[in-house]
């Protein structure tokens, strides 16, 4: 019966002594006038050097909120554009790293047998302030190289607004 009391007793002090923790958090989220901000300038970004392209914009939960197809994007650029936007988002790194990360017999090379994940670059992670805020994709262009190059250009379009 003294070690039952002696137990319970350790127990109510060890939880006296935890801090509590919030039942709830803030988090950022990107509005869609910025994410559309962001998709128009990659999409612009693109036409300036001549690529017919599609831009996806997600938001922090991996959902696409904006795309923008030009008009003579080809039909599959879509797909790979809302797909490149979710793995960067997913994975909180740019899609060019994790097409190198993931070649065929490195470590994670088996992340490309999962749904949805697009390893070719263009694909980019918007943060600001120490939040992830969301992903944005391109694709279209002449290689993932121009696909990131627009994709940046959309994040530059949206660095004053999205920042702390």
């Amino acid at each position: 019966m003294q070690t039952a009391r002696s137990c319970t007793w350790v127990l109510l002090v060890a939880a006296m002594s935890c801090p509590a923790q919030e039942g709830t958090f803030q988090s950022r989220s990107l509005t869609p006038e910025t994410a559309l901000t962001a998709a128009r300038a990659a999409l612009d970004a693109c036409r300036k050097q001549g690529f017919q392209v599609a831009v996806a914009v997600t938001d922090r939960a991996g959902i696409t909120q904006v795309l923008l197809r030009d008009r003579f994007a080809g039909p599959h650029t879509v797909e790979v554009a809302s797909n490149k936007a979710w793995t960067a988002l997913s994975f909180r790194t740019s899609t060019s790293a994790l097409a190198s990360e993931t070649q065929p017999g490195r470590p994670m090379s088996g992340l490309r047998n999962l749904p949805r994940f697009l390893a070719a670059g263009g694909g980019q992670v918007i943060e600001a302030g120490g939040s992830v805020l969301g992903g944005i994709g391109v694709s279209g262009g002449p290689g993932g190289e121009a696909d990131d190059s627009c994709a940046t250009a959309g994040i530059k379009a949206i660095a004053d607004a999205i920042e702390l």
